[in-house]
């Protein structure tokens, strides 16, 4: 099950106490305080990693929670520090505050971390509080709390390349004859429930990665069908091909559906109506095919780039794989 979304309450671990005791030895009658400090609480840290690609595993409980420090002991016996709790996340998390809604800090990359809750500070010892005026201080301090928070995680993936369209434009198709991605394929709409991602090769060592995002109907940006729940996945696509079907089933308008996505994507992030973009028209072996491509062509003067392609017999996929190479960041390399 893909989960990108998931809230979850954080608790440090407490400081151990500090001690009270006493040096008690032969022939050191007045051997004085001796009680050791506490240990430091463990704190809870989220780091991001590209080994995983969703946050079910932050389902499994709602309190994550770090180990305590221990109490400290006599002869001047500190207690152990408890050890941080890193929970690991997929790069492409965002986690806020769940309170206040202010953004902790954006995990883009493998290895970014961030400290969500501080451990609390161990207790001092009453060897601390010996001084001329008090030689036997009979007083100690606890350990202090750990923090808590209720922490918000939004998961956007990082992806090359995104798929848009709308529903059997043929995104999964086109991705499982791209790339070792296996996404439900059917003649029917919605059939894919959550974004995939699949690792493209360009030839020459070089790849890239393209992610298939749920269809996208008018009103998804307002909670219409199922892809404003993953809109927030092309966010960080660095560059959009939008899938058009020549002669849609549902026997609307190629050049119709292709202003309606773009005007969802536009009102849910106005940024995204400038990101690079590629047209690709599918299933290229309807007679109908290449007169749309014309029509994309002549409307859009020029604008981006309109293709041809069919995944199922293979037209046009090389050139649209060498197109989109030529369009990414020369340095990019996986």
């Amino acid at each position: 099950m893909f989960i990108d979304e998931v809230r979850i309450e954080i608790q440090a671990g407490k400081g151990g106490d500090g001690c009270i005791s006493f040096r008690r030895e032969k022939y050191v009658p007045r051997g004085g305080p001796d009680g050791g400090d506490g240990g430091r609480g463990g704190s809870v840290i989220l780091r991001a990693t590209n080994n995983i690609d969703s946050l079910i595993h932050l389902t499994q409980r709602q309190t994550w929670k770090a180990g305590n420090g221990t109490s400290g002991s006599g002869s001047q016996r500190h207690g152990a520090g408890a050890d941080d709790f890193v929970i690991e996340v997929p790069a492409g998390t965002m986690v806020f505050d769940d309170k206040h809604g202010f953004l902790l800090k954006d995990l883009a990359a493998d290895g970014d971390e961030v400290v969500v809750c501080r451990g609390g500070s161990g207790g001092k010892g009453n060897m601390r509080f010996k001084m001329a005026t008090n030689r036997a201080p009979r007083i100690a301090t606890p350990g202090e709390d750990g923090e808590k928070r209720s922490v918000r995680m939004e998961l956007k993936m990082i992806a090359d390349v995104g798929l848009v369209g709308k529903p059997n434009a043929g995104k999964s198709t086109l991705l499982s004859r791209l790339s070792a991605a296996r996404p439900e394929i059917a003649d029917y709409p919605f059939t894919t429930k959550h974004p995939h991602l699949g690792i493209v090769s360009a030839g020459n060592d070089r790849t890239f990665v393209m992610a298939d995002i749920p269809g996208l109907i008018e009103g998804a940006s307002n909670g219409v069908g199922l892809g404003h729940d993953f809109l927030r996945h092309i966010q960080r696509a660095g560059f959009l091909l939008h899938l058009i079907e020549p002669s849609p089933t549902d026997e609307t308008d190629a050049w119709t559906n292709y202003n309606s996505i773009r005007n969802e994507l536009v009102t849910y992030d106005r940024e995204l109506g400038e990101r690079d973009e590629m047209i690709a028209i599918t299933k290229a072996d309807l007679p109908e095919a290449e007169d749309v491509r014309q029509q994309f062509v002549e409307r859009l003067g020029g604008k981006c780039e309109v293709m041809l392609i069919s995944a199922v017999t293979g037209l046009g996929i090389k050139e649209l794989v060498m197109a989109i190479s030529r369009r990414l960041k020369p340095s990019k390399t996986w």
